[in-house]
């Protein structure tokens, strides 16, 4: 009997403790934050019917990029024309100064009276991406308002931010703002084809200038997320503070040439295929919970409801759970590793004719944790087939490193402060940008790069983005306006308010 009780109880605690363990992480470690989540100091917000036509007018001038140095000059040009019409007050102000860069691409300084403060710099870009016309409801550019919604190309991407940071300006100016910090605003017009043109150019202007760093840096980015946290109520806003690299690698097989009617074992174009099976969403290793990814689950604990708070604050144990649920969408799985997607394809030019080559490119968004070469090494070595031919098209880019997104980070928590001013009750959280921006050229000049678009989306409306029917309702960017209204504001202190409880985040 005393055998039996004592294997009952040794049973007992092997259950018993391992629970304590992972209740105590969860109440303890990751406490909810008492409400400090909700700010409620807010400013006059930024509205009228005048906002929303002057964003309509926005859209319909048509500043597509087709690729590098291709993109529609006269429509570049009649923007910076818009925009000179629009905002009288910004281009009359004595405490602004601006410039054309490279014939297109915009730079403002806003002078601050304190000039031992570092200023800071927000980003936008001019172009958008081709449409289909055929695959539209309404005109891409036509700038259509229609049940609560502005359809156009650009107006997600990311127009948007570029009239709502024009927008908060010229309100402000209007309205007798003199800054003591000082900021410049850049605005490139070739984002849509790696900003070599655009974002680059303002770059060496700015060097050229003198400028040696900024205070922070923010550009487009994430967004704020309604949906997509399994255990989180609330909102999610997620702010970039890493972005994946880029890398483009070309497979290319040789084969036999000759008549169609005795083909060998393989053709170039079978052995590629074989080569290309392998290039599967999961190809790459998972890195869930060596990025920025852990820090952005151990704060979702905060704020879920059991069992998630358990999973999220104990990834010491859940962590390979989760990251298998986090690769099974797409979204998520961005997150957690480098993507891979073939995306062109090419072979053959008669049917009845072997091919003599075939060719495929694979486009890779690099996650922090590798290299670019890192991931090219991984490419061969999952191919594992000498027959194919393996090379780098055109440029690379690195990951970039991860900026800092603690109590102490002015940038950081001055994004954190605007954006739980304009969307109540809103979680914020680091992230990694899983796209690319114009931030690559400015990484010289800040540690501290931020990417954040302020707009609520759904995992659905994602698919907006360089797709059809690309929209915005209204209230949402009359939200984007007022977080660069916020943004200025706050960003016009010397210091960051003191911490004043313990576990504030």
């Amino acid at each position: 009997m005393a055998i039996f009780t004592g294997k009952i109880l040794s049973l007992l605690m092997v259950i018993i403790i391992p629970l304590f363990v992972l209740f105590f992480r969860a109440e303890i470690y990751f406490p909810y934050p008492n409400g400090l989540q909700i700010c409620n100091e807010t400013h006059e917000p930024i509205q009228g019917d005048n906002l929303i036509e002057r964003f309509a007018q926005a859209i319909r001038i048509k500043t597509i990029t087709l690729d590098r140095g291709v993109y529609d000059r006269e429509e570049l040009l009649k923007f910076a024309q818009f925009l000179r019409k629009n905002f009288p007050t910004i281009y009359s102000s004595p405490l602004v100064t601006y410039e054309t860069v490279n014939n297109y691409s915009l730079l403002y300084h806003v002078k601050g009276s304190d000039s031992s403060l570092k200023p800071y710099l927000l980003c936008s870009h001019m172009d958008v991406v081709p449409v289909e016309l055929d695959k539209w409801d309404v005109d891409p550019f036509g700038g259509i308002i229609k049940d609560n919604n502005i359809y156009g190309r650009g107006t997600i991407d990311v127009k948007d931010t570029l009239m709502a940071i024009m927008e908060s300006l010229e309100y402000l100016l209007k309205n007798n703002f003199q800054p003591q910090r000082s900021f410049y605003i850049a605005f490139g017009h070739d984002e849509e084809a790696t900003g070599k043109d655009g974002a680059q150019e303002i770059a060496k202007t700015l060097h050229r200038k003198g400028i040696k760093e900024f205070e922070f840096l923010l550009d487009e980015g994430m967004f704020v997320f309604s949906d997509g946290f399994p255990g989180i109520k609330q909102p999610v806003a997620l702010v970039g503070v890493a972005e994946k690299g880029f890398l483009s690698v070309i497979l290319r097989s040789n084969g036999s040439v000759g008549h169609s009617s005795m083909p060998p074992h393989e053709t170039s174009i079978t052995t590629l295929a074989k080569a290309l099976s392998k290039f599967t969403s999961d190809a790459h290793i998972n890195y869930f919970g060596y990025g920025p990814e852990r820090r952005m689950f151990e704060e979702l604990a905060r704020y879920a409801s059991y069992p998630y708070k358990l999973f999220y604050s104990n990834l010491w144990l859940f962590g390979p759970i989760i990251a298998k649920i986090m690769s099974s969408k797409p979204g998520n799985n961005a997150f957690v590793r480098t993507t891979t997607a073939p995306t062109i394809i090419n072979g053959g030019f008669k049917e009845n004719v072997l091919p003599s080559e075939a060719t495929a490119v694979i486009n890779h968004r690099i996650h922090p944790m590798q290299t670019a070469m890192d991931v090219f090494e991984y490419d061969r070595q999952l191919i594992n087939d000498e027959r194919i031919e393996l090379t780098i098209k055109g440029h690379f880019v690195e990951p970039h490193p991860i900026s800092p997104y603690d109590q102490q980070s002015f940038g950081f928590e001055t994004i954190r402060k605007s954006i739980q001013q304009v969307f109540a009750n809103t979680v914020v959280i680091p992230a990694i940008m899983v796209a690319s921006t114009d931030t690559r050229w400015y990484l010289p000049f800040t540690k501290s790069v931020y990417r954040f678009s302020p707009a609520f989306l759904t995992q659905e409306t994602t698919k907006l983005f360089h797709g059809h029917n690309e929209r915005i309702t209204i209230d949402n960017y009359l939200k984007v306006v007022n977080f660069y209204h916020h943004i200025m504001i706050n960003s016009d202190r010397k210091h960051l308010d003191p911490i004043k409880v313990k576990d504030e985040f």
